[in-house]
């Protein structure tokens, strides 16, 4: 392939223009750059004429004057990129009567304009010693593009994000007693380390500047009790036989408190490791465990709040007053009458008038697997075999936004209103102390504290306020649904159910079968399984 190029040639009775079309699907010769060159040696032309000897699509001479053909010298252009990683060096042919430049007043001139890294001498090579390269952006020199490195980062030898579901049975029933959701480990077991950070390489410019990296960041190792750290600190040795978990990026290694019954017997239990109930918790309880919390019975109507998951093997009657709190998933046969609040998923054969929340989602299998009463929201999607029921009990089920932002937002809001109420409180004070001031009014020691305690906090106040909504904008931007947020019915879905995703919701008014509820063109419809 060659560009189309020009050159200055004797021609009968004077000089003209020898256009030289392209090869082989080369670019064609760009008219402004001609007439730019010709301006440039102030060389005479008729641009119609030369412009008809490009769009001829042969090779020819456009006559120019009735002169000896000017000895014009080859030239060249040099460009520097605007990022300064390249030079692009463009020939123009000497006339016929012309010399050549040379290789050597090329690589000067490259010096002269500081050019003095990455110079590319075998593509100057290519040019002087052939016949030259012509119409064509020869890249001359180039820099060194800075190698970024990687970030620090923590190897954890167990299991961190364990997604472990029921198994289903074929009588329909769920298997609670094994899900494999806790992490044994051994005295001296290796936990975690830290993977060092990468510096990466600098960069060059073809000025010979160095160009920094992006900066990398290290990493430091979190953890509680019965855990070891090296002494260069970047391993993690278990000190105990134990179980082994991640909470909010610390590592915990503790033992099981294990007891047959939680009631009058035991009192409330607080444990920072995992806690294992062999029989029921009774009503009024409460279990407060760092780790996991796993009952093989029946929960009335008290508290478990765990840092890890709770699995509850017989489900939770809560009486209107049991509440389950969890950092990671809840499992349980089912729900009744309780708040539940997962930072995973919730996996239950029923719920029951109860209000109930996951981060993630929220699963109801099994052979009742029914939604009936209360509300219950998840960050991406429900699925459920029934939902609602034919008595009409109002059901709310809610998709598409993090539970917990959106109570954030919420709360967010009450916040700045009162503050906004505060501020308009405060302003007619600071407004009156300014206009008595320049009317030459005297104050006491005692108005002039008063007046400097509401100044500074009308200051602390709107920066507050600055802050909270600063916040609102963040969570804002986070509330378009998931594109994938959505509630899905196995079986049917009854009047009275209200179907939220994201900010659209749908009042069911007729009963529906098999089918997926999603946010489309923002509205709430269903379609097909």
């Amino acid at each position: 392939m060659q560009n189309g190029y020009f050159q200055l040639v004797n021609a009968l009775g004077g000089y003209g223009l020898q256009i030289f079309q392209p090869k082989d699907g080369g670019a064609d010769v760009n008219l402004q750059e001609v007439l730019n060159y010709l301006e440039r040696e102030s060389v005479p032309y008729d641009p119609m004429a030369i412009k008809k000897a490009i769009l001829s699509g042969e090779d020819t001479v456009c006559f120019l004057e009735r002169k000896d053909c000017p000895a014009l010298e080859e030239t060249y252009s040099i460009e520097v990129s605007q990022d300064n990683m390249q030079v692009i060096l463009r020939f123009y042919p000497a006339s016929q009567s012309g010399k050549r430049t040379t290789m050597d007043s090329v690589i000067r001139d490259l010096r002269y304009r500081n050019v003095v890294y990455g110079i590319q001498m075998n593509v100057l090579q290519d040019h002087f010693m052939s016949d030259g390269i012509y119409g064509t952006d020869l890249i001359v020199a180039k820099g060194k593009e800075p190698r970024h490195g990687t970030d620090a980062s923590v190897r954890y030898y167990f299991n961190t994000d364990v997604h472990a579901q029921p198994t289903l049975k074929d009588d329909g029933t769920v298997d609670y007693f094994h899900l494999n959701m806790i992490n044994p480990c051994r005295k001296g077991q290796l936990l975690a380390e830290i993977i060092p950070e990468d510096e990466g390489e600098y960069g060059i410019t073809v000025q010979g500047a160095k160009i920094r990296p992006r900066q990398v960041k290290k990493a430091h190792l979190e953890f509680g009790h019965n855990i070891e750290i090296s002494e260069d600190r970047k391993k993690l040795t278990s000190l105990v036989d134990g179980h082994v978990s991640l909470v909010e990026g610390k590592v915990f290694v503790s033992d099981v408190y294990e007891v047959e019954n939680v009631d009058l017997s035991t009192g409330n239990i607080e444990f920072e490791g995992s806690v294992q109930v062999r029989g029921n918790v009774s009503s009024n309880f409460e279990i407060r465990a760092g780790g996991n919390v796993v009952i093989s019975g029946v929960v009335e109507g008290a508290c478990i709040e765990a840092g890890g998951n709770i699995i509850i093997a017989r489900g939770m009657n809560g009486m209107a007053k049991g509440i389950l709190k969890a950092g990671g998933n809840i499992v349980a046969k089912f729900l009744e009458n309780a708040t539940v609040s997962a930072g995973g998923y919730v996996n239950t054969e029923s719920i029951l008038h109860s209000n109930v929340t996951a981060s993630t989602e929220i699963q109801v299998t099994g052979k009742r697997g029914f939604i009936t009463g209360g509300h219950v929201r998840a960050g991406q999607r429900i699925e459920v075999k029934t939902l609602g029921a034919t008595l009409g009990a109002p059901t709310v089920v809610e998709v598409g936004v993090d539970p917990e932002k959106k109570a954030e937002y919420m709360k967010l809001q009450k916040e700045i209103s009162e503050i906004v109420k505060n501020i308009r409180s405060i302003q007619p004070i600071l407004a009156s102390f300014t206009e008595k001031k320049n009317r030459g009014v005297r104050f006491t020691p005692d108005q002039l504290n008063y007046i400097r305690n509401s100044a500074a906090t009308m200051e602390t106040q709107k920066k507050s306020l600055e802050e909270k909504n600063a916040r609102m904008q963040e969570l804002q931007m986070e509330f378009n649904p998931q594109e994938k947020a959505a509630v899905i019915v196995k079986g049917e879905v009854y009047p009275g159910t209200t179907i939220i995703i994201g900010d659209s919701s749908m009042q069911v008014k007729n009963t529906y079968q098999y089918c997926r509820f999603e946010r489309i063109d923002g509205d709430v419809k269903a379609t097909a399984i």
